[in-house]
């Protein structure tokens, strides 16, 4: 396929458009980065994604899909060839998207709220209650199955892997930020590997974004956010 008829509306620091740059990337097939600027957003995200206004956004040959997950559906059934991000099971199809769902209903919800908290805020603490719940459960995930395995989806990295391992460098920024580990390697040894394996494998080596340049960027939104209370 030329590399024009395929291309991604994201952003570096977006772990939604990270899931589809290592979806593609573990397909082989070629695509081209459109990096959005969102202030203001671009005429073409606005026409692409009318409804939410997000990214990322695939355009294959022109037609727009939007949503992540949604997005990572559509390559594993358009590129058939393997590997296979989805099971071919239909409960474990089901489960991997329960776990997804999760991920992004209780984890990004708790990686916003601590980002965005100020230092000694009390509420702070009971989100990283939360996001320790989230890296609880998903030890137990990791670690149901065949034993030793590398990855939740096995022997290669599939939905879950990269519905969780797209925020590894955000986990990254909140343990940095804050002093704190949320993957411990007593605590979380199987969730402790499953990070090495995942970051180290071809799909994903040289995609994840800098630590300290997520930072910046988590510092510069948080200054937006009081710049825009104090305006109020």
């Amino acid at each position: 396929m030329a590399k024009n008829e395929l291309k991604l509306l994201g952003g570096w620091s977006s772990p939604f458009a990270l899931r589809v740059q290592i979806a593609l990337h573990l397909k082989g097939v070629d695509y081209e980065v459109i990096e959005e600027t969102f202030n203001p957003k671009s005429e073409l995200l606005l026409k692409s994604n009318p409804v939410h206004k997000k990214i990322p956004v695939l355009l294959h040959a022109d037609k727009a899909i939007c949503e992540s997950a949604i997005i990572l559906e559509y390559i594993d059934e358009v590129w058939t060839h393997a590997p296979s991000i989805l099971p071919q099971n239909a409960y474990d199809r089901a489960n991997a998207r329960f776990w997804v769902a999760y991920i992004d209903d209780k984890w990004f919800s708790a990686l916003k709220s601590i980002l965005n908290a100020e230092e000694n805020d009390e509420a702070k603490e009971a989100q990283f209650e939360e996001a320790e719940e989230v890296f609880e459960r998903m030890e137990e995930v990791m670690n149901k199955g065949s034993e030793g395995k590398a990855f939740f989806g096995g022997d290669s990295i599939g939905f879950i892997d990269i519905g969780f391992g797209s925020y590894l460098s955000w986990i990254r920024v909140v343990e940095k930020m804050n002093a704190r580990k949320l993957i411990d390697e007593i605590k979380h040894p199987g969730l402790f590997q499953w990070t090495e394996n995942f970051a180290a494998h071809p799909a994903v080596n040289g995609l994840i974004p800098d630590t300290d340049k997520l930072i910046e960027v988590a510092k510069a939104f948080k200054q937006t956010l009081r710049a825009r209370a104090a305006a109020n």
